[in-house]
């Protein structure tokens, strides 16, 4: 098990490895995502956070999941458009990936190792949100019913 938020890797949408690496100094928000979920109108919440921040050193990186009620069952080009056309994403999206069981991705591992929240280290739905510092380290997690804007306070501290 990786130590360091930086120490870990994904794959982008686009299909290219990339290391966490990439975003030392950075301030990341790090969100599960679904196409066809309650929460998806988050999106765009998400991409103004983004828009605001991205010049001061915010990243914010999606991640697909189909783990919950089936609501993120298109392909991942279907999720890359879907997520353009509708919220108008500009940031960081990665393939799917699981959050929770045996096959769940080393990034959420890390995660839910460092901010257990209160289902003790499971993520309890699509939109679970969590906060890292520009050094690596997972300082916050958000509930899948946190509006974006409502997370502004907590990254302008780490910004």
């Amino acid at each position: 098990m990786k130590t360091n938020f930086c120490e870990l890797s994904a794959r982008t949408i686009q299909g290219k490895e990339l290391k966490m690496d990439a975003y030392r100094g950075k301030v990341v928000l790090i969100v599960n995502t679904a196409s066809k979920c309650g929460f998806t109108p988050q999106y765009e919440g998400l991409e103004k956070l983004y828009e605001q921040y991205k010049d001061r050193g915010l990243v914010i990186l999606g991640f697909p999941c189909n783990q919950f009620g089936n609501q993120e069952p298109g392909s991942e080009d279907e999720i890359q458009e879907g997520c353009l056309v509708n919220y108008g994403v500009t940031f960081q999206m990665f393939g799917k990936v699981e959050v929770n069981g045996d096959d769940a991705h080393p990034v959420f591992q890390f995660l839910k190792k460092e901010l257990p929240g209160l289902l003790g280290g499971k993520v309890k739905w699509n939109f679970t949100k969590f906060l890292i510092d520009r050094e690596g380290n997972p300082v916050k997690r958000f509930a899948p019913v946190t509006k974006p804007e409502r997370m502004e306070k907590d990254i302008l501290k780490l910004l």
